[in-house]
């Protein structure tokens, strides 16, 4: 699978280097996010339509913080969990860190309801939110029990598929 656009391209390497499955193909107009869908698991990309590179990974993010038998299910809509909401927020900006691409790609001026210039301060000034809940299922690790695992903390990623 070939992407023109190489931030596109480098997204999906990653998306499947951490075991998503992410395919081309046809996504309709009334997608949440332009150009991409969501079936049986899979991330669909339809290149053409898509409008903002940076929402592959939020998208993902939905995808990745899904129990693994919950995940093979999810059909277009990810769903409307709040605390799945803010885990894939908080995922999103950690994948950006690690992919080494502007966390501002990801929280676009047109995105998150108007909301996205205010979620990217806070997490640049490392005011985060989501992150217990990763925790919690075992992805990461906030500032207090990193030191005591000897770990690295968030925004650093124990794993990027929550586990079964």
């Amino acid at each position: 699978m070939r992407f023109r656009n190489p931030l596109v391209a480098q997204i999906v390497e990653f998306l499947s280097d951490i075991g998503l499955e992410v395919r081309c193909g046809s996504v309709s107009d009334s997608a949440v996010l332009p150009g991409i869908g969501v079936a049986d698991g899979a991330l669909v990309i339809d290149e053409a339509r898509l409008r903002y590179p940076g929402d592959l990974l939020h998208e993902a993010g939905h995808l990745a913080v899904a129990t693994p038998e919950r995940r093979r299910t999810i059909h277009d809509n990810v769903g409307d969990d709040a605390a799945e909401e803010m885990m894939a927020i908080a995922w999103s900006y950690a994948a950006a860190l690690h992919l080494a691409i502007d966390p501002a790609i990801v929280f676009h001026e047109d995105g998150y309801r108007g909301g996205a210039s205010d979620l990217l301060e806070n997490f640049n000034a490392g005011r985060y939110f989501g992150v217990p809940m990763l925790q919690w299922v075992g992805m990461t690790y906030d500032e207090k029990r990193a030191k005591t695992e000897g770990a690295t903390p968030y925004p650093k990623m124990r794993c990027w598929l929550r586990p079964g």
